[in-house]
């Protein structure tokens, strides 16, 4: 007993002198001069005695570590040395050493909130070139293409499309040949208008069957392949030798697997960390059972395609890429010019790092009809499963015929004729023609139809060199590697004469003024379900990680790492299935969307088992003391999975109720935290022990019904970077630290008064709320936001906010799940003295308005974190007894964005500029918005954060609309079958944010950058800080008043994307392995919006990796890896500084 105490306390001794010293060395270091001392000498002094406080305290946690591991778990000496180390020590604050007074928190109604400007982050060098440096080079950029195309859309011909295709006569001979690669392919979609296992069972496992011994039985075909999803459950079904066999064919090159994503994702609603998710997923399962990385990608049925999932596949590995569904009249316009092959370079990358080869197909479908050349009739008598008797057949009524000795000299002139007409239409002797459809080859009879009539045509052009064209059966690795061979580069870099293209293909049409921009926001209660799980998994990836780790390195045991990684691939795997290009888009029937609903409520509650039991084991002060299920609830409860979360009630005492707060975030926070407590009367005491301001308000259970047994807590919290802190709560009759805030009510009857809340009523006139920065005014007649200040400089910003309708165009092709065909320009939501409902208080102000369809909260935080510096905006939106209708929100501004411009989000990775074209229709001017939007002038920019994805757009100069929700009685003829009616009400959540430039944006630039301060409150807003209140009754045992796993916090500008837990083996019982996957994402930053008072550094990209965790983990090695973690590029310095490069991801597999 008396080693561990003189081991801990001398260390303790000397840690306190040495840093002692050096803080007050810092602090002292040239006294004499400091009246000469320059603003960023004492910003830079001022971090230092910040790292010094911060480093001395973890040091402190983690002698207390040591010192418990040292014991070896023996509890009569942890019981001896318990009052020892679970004695508060006390935190230095800066403010303290430095005597700066700090904002006090006043109650909004009897006293003026001032703003009290702050230092910012200095942001230098190559962050700030992205927003003020040049545009990459490009030969085609999509923005200037939109400028300049007249979208007309005359009559081509046979193909509709375009025009009548020709080419030179003996333009390809025996000197000149074409290379054709044909390759029979299924999209087998994971769930459409069948079950994902309905589909598997009824039709993807026979094709894979077929497939595998079709192959098998003749070296010269081929086959590509795309979804794990499927695979994975087929390869789980193999037999010993079918393994071998399929192991065979893939690595032989007769099966490829292109992307290797759990699924073909969807690329306009998907979040870039689910797309990364599903990826490394799919990778990883693909890996681990073949041994196979891809080499290329396919994507032949996303409703529009995005850069950023170019960018990803190029950091996998992947080489090239190929997709269809791209604007009809851009297909026209890049097959003209032959530019449907190209570089597809990222708009911020101005070296061209990020290019990867793309292929686009020219035609209407990627069925047969319409992929061996321009005219469908011709090419539907080439799909010899269409052949009588079939379940299929040609809709031109001039049916295949099978080939024979006597005609296969006339069926392959016809067939070579198109091959040519399409080869014309790009700029090599290479052709690619994709020869299959959705669900294809499931039947035998299929198979041996076009495996043999393709085989005789290819024999005969074999035999006559003098028709220029050499055909085979091809992969698309094949293919693109035929297209460097011919022009003398190496897969992975640029072709010579290949243009670079720069931009994206949304909004998607496939004819006349049918834009798929419906999707962007079809079922939207799915989509704020979809973000708030991908949050969740995140949190429950990193918990696992840390618990799993610091398990192992200890030598301790208890914490059930298999079990929770068995839940946590579960959720992976159910989350990553719905990232499907017909699961998040809302395009599914409605048994099909349950069917992902049931999955996705089950990765949830997976989720926050997880989070509940990692966060439980790691703060427990003696780690044996932990046991499963046993102390913490997971606060928000949902019943089913089209359900509104419920929060739980904290049933407070006398006796202290302990809370968890967990940051799966790498910087520490500063925010407001909200808690259902049972009294309103309570008293919150932080990590230290010391009692804080909290605010206790009504819970409502109608607009002017208060519940007398739950009541909402507010208190600002202070988390660590990616750490925990314990917060008490109290059961206490009134003090001085708990306020009850104050309620008004506007355009209402006699509010009850039977409360220990202030309620008044008031006439309508117009009111304001206000904290540290902002004050916000409101109509008194409708409640409805009217104009933001913000206190740093005095300005008055307009932020009207009114709600707006469409109605659904007649005709025989109408708005459905994929289109969005309006009857008109918007028409406003009538608003008629709605009750409008004000509750004030020191840190918590809102309003909350109801009105028909909609109940809109807008929130004030007064703290002095980023949640004070915007507005929490929030809607309730239930439309399920309206028809063919859609409702949006429209905020206008007075800002000046000239020629109408707005930058809106690509899948929460970078921004573009998009321009609205008086030429085109509304539906062609809304665009997805996964994460945030912004327009700007040379002054201000005004932006709204969204917490899940919806459409938006900016028909209106200084004007944001978003995309709420819509319900549409019929089926749009795409497929589905059937109308949108599953409406569910419907949360969401933004926030607004109004910004004042320092220096006006580059006129001509074609990306944006949200400011650094705009990025971290995304960050806030989507990965909530989990709460775990102590369950009911259950005797705690001593916890951890704080800790983290950092050494010191991430710079503000490096998000931690993921602490992946990597599985141990592909066969057999799924288990965690050793190592982990780190994904750190720089992001890009414009340097032109100040910020202030930001609770992070800035290293100008640099961190060291052994310094980025505490010892508690303690990093062995650590490997750069590419971004699905398939390419070891070797090991990376522990000491040295690693550079992370702005809006790059990097991946690295951790040793500990």
């Amino acid at each position: 007993m008396k080693k561990y105490v003189v081991v801990w306390g001398a260390t303790f001794f000397v840690v306190v002198c040495v840093s002692l010293y050096l803080m007050m060395e810092t602090v002292s270091t040239n006294m004499g001069k400091s009246q000469d001392l320059d603003a960023r000498l004492v910003e830079d002094k001022i971090a230092r005695i910040r790292s010094d406080i911060s480093k001395n305290q973890q040091t402190i946690r983690e002698i207390k570590d040591y010192v418990r591991s040292m014991s070896q778990g023996d509890k009569s000496v942890l019981n001896k040395l318990q009052s020892v180390l679970d004695q508060q020590e006390p935190e230095v604050k800066l403010d303290d050493l430095l005597n700066v007074n700090k904002d006090k928190v006043k109650d909004t109604d009897n006293t003026a909130l001032v703003f009290h400007p702050k230092g910012g982050v200095k942001l230098s060098g190559d962050t700030c070139s992205l927003a003020e440096g040049p545009n990459p080079k490009s030969d085609i950029q999509m923005l200037r293409v939109y400028e300049n195309l007249k979208f007309e859309n005359p009559d081509g011909g046979a193909w509709k499309q375009g025009w009548r295709v020709t080419y030179p006569e003996g333009k390809w001979n025996a000197d000149n040949m074409l290379h054709v690669f044909v390759l029979p392919h299924s999209h087998t979609d994971p769930g459409w208008v069948k079950k994902f296992m309905d589909y598997y069972t009824q039709q993807t496992k026979p094709i894979l069957d077929n497939v595998l011994n079709f192959l098998a039985a003749d070296s010269r075909r081929r086959f590509i392949y795309a979804e794990l999803s499927f695979f994975s459950l087929w390869w789980e079904s193999l037999s010993a030798d079918k393994r071998d066999t399929t192991k065979r064919l893939i690595n032989n090159g007769q099966l490829e697997i292109a992307t290797g994503g759990w699924v073909m994702n969807d690329e306009a609603n998907a979040h870039f960390a689910a797309m990364v998710d599903q990826l490394i997923e799919g990778n990883q399962y693909l890996h681990g059972v073949t041994g196979f990385s891809p080499k290329s990608g396919w994507a032949v049925d996303p409703f529009g395609y995005s850069p950023t999932m170019a960018y990803l596949l190029k950091r996998s590995g992947v080489s090239g890429m190929l997709m269809q569904r791209v604007h009809y009249v851009l297909k026209k316009h890049l097959a003209k010019n032959k530019n449907l092959e190209f570089m597809w370079r990222q708009l911020w990358d101005t070296e061209g790092s990020s290019d990867i080869l793309c292929h686009a197909m020219p035609f209407y479908s990627y069925d047969i009809p319409h992929t061996c050349g321009p005219d469908p009739k011709i090419c539907c008598q080439f799909d010899f499963a269409r052949m009588s008797p079939g379940p299929y057949s040609c809709p031109w009524r001039v049916p295949p015929q099978a080939i024979t000795e006597s005609n296969v000299a006339e069926r392959t002139a016809l067939l070579i004729d198109q091959y040519k007409k399409k080869a014309s239409l790009y700029g090599s002797n290479a052709l690619f023609i994709p020869l299959g459809d959705d669900f294809r080859y499931d039947k035998a009879n299929e198979c041996e139809r076009q495996f043999d009539n393709y085989q005789k045509i290819f024999d005969y052009l074999d035999k006559n060199p003098q028709l220029g064209v050499r055909a085979k059966f091809g992969t698309l690795t094949e293919y693109f590697n035929k297209i460097h061979e011919l022009s003398g580069s190496q897969p992975g870099s640029k072709p010579p004469d290949y243009p670079v293209l720069t931009g994206d293909f949304f909004t998607y049409a496939d004819k006349d003024d049918h834009y798929w921009s419906g999707y962007f926001t079809s079922r939207p209660f799915q989509k704020q379900l979809d973000r708030h799980i991908e949050t969740n998994l995140r949190s429950a990836e990193i918990a696992l990680s840390l618990a799993s780790v610091y398990q192992e390195k200890h030598r301790l045991t208890g914490f059930p790492v298999d079990q929770m990684m068995q839940l946590l691939v579960e959720a992976r795997r159910n989350l990553g299935l719905f990232q499907h290009h017909d699961g998040i888009t809302g395009t599914a029937k409605d048994f099909v969307v349950v069917d992902y609903g049931e999955r996705l409520l089950t990765a949830e509650n997976n989720c926050k088992t997880i989070i509940a039991e990692a966060v439980a084991f790691i703060s427990m002060a003696t780690k044996s003391d932990y046991k499963q299920s046993r102390f913490f609830d997971f606060d928000e409860i949902r019943k089913s999975h089209d359900s509104l979360i419920k929060r739980n009630v904290l049933q407070v005492t006398t006796r202290p109720s302990s809370v968890i707060l967990y940051n799966s975030l790498g910087h520490p926070r500063h925010e407001v935290i909200n808690l259902h407590v049972s009294d309103p009367n309570v008293e919150v005491t932080d990590s230290q022990g010391r009692v804080i301001s909290s605010q206790t308000d009504p819970y409502w259970t109608e607009p002017t019904t208060m519940s007398e047994g739950r009541f909402k807590l507010f208190f600002v919290a202070e988390v660590p970077a990616l750490g925990i802190t314990r917060y008490q709560i109290t059961q206490k009759e009134r003090g001085s630290h708990n306020s009850l805030s104050k309620v008004t009510f506007y355009n209402s009857g006699e509010p009850s008064s039977d409360s220990a809340f202030s309620v008044e009523r008031k006439s309508s006139v117009e009111f304001s709320l206000e904290n540290l920065y902002l004050k916000a005014t409101f109509s008194g007649t409708n409640g409805l936001l009217k104009t933001v200040m913000t206190k740093s400089t005095g300005d008055t910003h307009r932020s009207e906010v009114s709600f707006q309708t469409y109605g659904a165009r007649s005709g025989k092709e109408r708005s459905g799940a994929y289109l969005f065909i309006p009857d008109g320009p918007a028409k406003p939501l009538r608003v008629s003295h709605p009750v409008i409902r004000v509750v004030r208080g020191p840190i918590v102000s809102e309003v909350s308005v109801f009105i028909n369809h909609v109940q809109h909260v807008v929130r004030l935080h007064n703290t002095t974190g980023l949640d004070g510096r915007s507005l929490d905006v929030f809607n309730l939106v239930d439309i399920r007894n309206e028809v063919n209708y859609e409702l949006s929100m429209k905020i206008i501004t007075d800002v000046q964005n000239s020629k109408q411009e707005v930058y809106t989000d690509l899948n929460g990775f970078q921004m573009i500029k998009r321009k609205t074209f008086d030429k085109l229709p509304i539906q062609a001017n809304v665009y997805p918005m996964p994460a945030s939007a912004f327009i700007e002038d040379d002054k201000t920019r005004f932006s709204v954060l969204t917490a899940q994805s919806l459409g938006v757009a900016s028909l209106h100069k200084g004007e944001i609309q978003v995309m709420l929700d819509r319900t549409l009685n019929q089926d749009d003829m795409r497929g589905m079958g059937q109308g949108v009616r599953d409406n569910k009400p419907t949360p969401n959540r933004f926030r607004i944010l109004i910004e004042q430039r320092s220096s006006p944006p580059v006129k001509d630039k074609l990306t944006g950058f949200p400011s650094l301060e705009a990025h971290l409150s995304y960050l806030q807003l989507v990965h909530k800080i989990n709460i775990l209140p102590q369950k009911s009754s259950v005797s705690m045992p001593p916890l951890l008043s704080q800790h983290s796993f950092l050494s010191v916090p991430l710079p503000c500008d490096v998000h931690l994307l993921n602490l992946r837990s990597l599985q141990k083996s592909y066969d057999g019982p799924i288990t965690r392995g050793d190592d982990s996957a780190l994904l750190l994402h720089r992001v890009g930053v414009d340097c032109g919006i100040p910020n202030t008072d930001l609770q992070c550094t800035y290293t100008q990209g640099r961190v060291r990796l052994r310094e980025l965790f505490s010892d508690a983990l303690g990093v062995r090695e650590i490997r750069r890896m590419s971004l699905t973690l398939l390419h070891d590029k070797g090991p990376t310095s522990l000491d040295s500084d690693l550079t992370l490069d702005p809006m790059e991801i990097y991946s690295f597999k951790v040793k500990w």
